[in-house]
This record gives structure tokens, sequence and C-alpha cells, in this order.
């Protein structure tokens, strides 16, 4: 089987998806980064739009008994979004259910605390708000940052990421004002499948991401 790698790295894909959103002319542009993995990603796209760097820290809801399988998502300012088919345990152990948000809640808040600390989000209001990640798998942190971004009133949001399965085209078109993906290859499985280099994005570098306009 040939190797289904698309991109180099993060950077790479960066750079790439830069150009692809450069081509659809956005109106006062501001970035937003889903950390830590789509940061490396989105600093070339902030770098060659000049604008700001920001980030929508979202995490998923995870079943207890298994913690790989998303059944909602929750942003760090409280936004939450839910499977539509919710799973047999969720309908009968609202204990569990209130339990799992407040853990990734808390998993949210903590992040958005430690990547702020010494930076200050910029404001999406009458901008468009540019969402990415260096991928998309089920959709469910994109949604809910999505939903949490435009409560902050931009003039738009797009969802703008390096790869995605072609199965999710259209629910991210209804979510979004725009959409911008450079491939979605079949079969998908993962993210990580279609990048050469896939490290884990460590907190310093996600901190050095938000600097970048100091470089």
């Amino acid at each position: 089987m040939s190797d289904p790698a698309l991109f180099k790295d993060r950077q790479e894909a960066g750079e790439k998806l830069a150009q692809a959103i450069i081509a659809q002319g956005p109106a006062q542009p501001t970035v937003y980064a889903l950390p830590r993995g789509g940061l490396p990603v989105a600093v070339p796209v902030a770098r060659q739009l000049q604008c700001p760097l920001g980030v929508v820290v979202a995490k998923k809801i995870t079943e207890p008994k298994q913690p790989e399988l998303a059944v909602g998502a929750v942003t760090s300012d409280g936004h939450v979004l839910w499977l539509e088919h919710k799973p047999a345990w969720m309908k009968k152990a609202h204990l569990l259910r209130r339990m799992a948000l407040e853990q990734a809640y808390q998993k949210a808040q903590a992040q958005f605390a430690q990547l702020t600390t010494n930076w200050s989000q910029p404001d999406p209001a009458g901008t468009t708000a540019i969402l990415i990640d260096d991928g998309i798998a089920t959709g469910m942190t994109m949604a809910v940052a999505v939903q949490a971004l435009r409560q902050q009133q931009p003039i738009e949001v797009w969802i703008c990421v390096p790869v995605a399965p072609q199965g999710l085209l259209r629910s991210l078109q209804e979510l979004a004002d725009q959409v911008v993906i450079l491939a979605t290859p079949e079969p998908f499985l993962n993210v990580s499948r279609f990048y050469q280099a896939f490290p884990q994005v460590e907190i310093e570098e996600a901190l050095a991401c938000l600097r970048y306009l100091e470089g």
C-alpha cells in the first residue's frame, strides 16, 4: 500500500493552507487555532494574512469506559455540544453524563489558562474568524468551537483545515460561512496518517506559536 502522507509536517500544511485561504480573500481576518495541534498550522496562516492569532479551546466529552469515543464537546467558556444520537448510558446515567462534562470542561479551562496567562486573546467581533486545526476526524470539537466564536459576533466564521473526511464536508459547510479543506481522502481513519511527521505539540511549542509576532 502506498504512503498516504500528504504533508511533511504541520508547518508545511499551514503554509499550503494559507495560500488556499488567501485565494478566497477573507475580509479583516483573525486566525483562531484549536490547540495544541492546530497552532503550528495556524502560525503560517496568521503570518501570511498579517493578522492576530488566538485560540479556541475545546475538549471532547468522552464515555467513561471508552475514553477515545467522543459523545460531545465543550469549550473553555462553557459552550456544550452533544451527539445527536446519544448512547444508552447517557440516557440513563445522568450523573455520569454530568461528570463527563465537568471533567472535559475543567480540562478546557485549564488549558486556556495555561495558554493565555501572559497573552491577550484577540476579539473576533467585526472580523472574519478563521478557525484552524491540523485536521478533522469527527468534527465535534470544531463544531462547538464555531458555536463559541459565533457568540462573539464576527462577520463570518470560516473552517480551514488541511485534511478532513469527505463525509463531513456537507455538515461543515452548514456550520461555517466558508470551508477551506486541502484534501478529503478516503478511507480516512485518522488525521495523523496524512502527515510524515505528527509529534505531539508540547506546551512550550504552543506558547511559542502564540508569540509568533515577536519573531
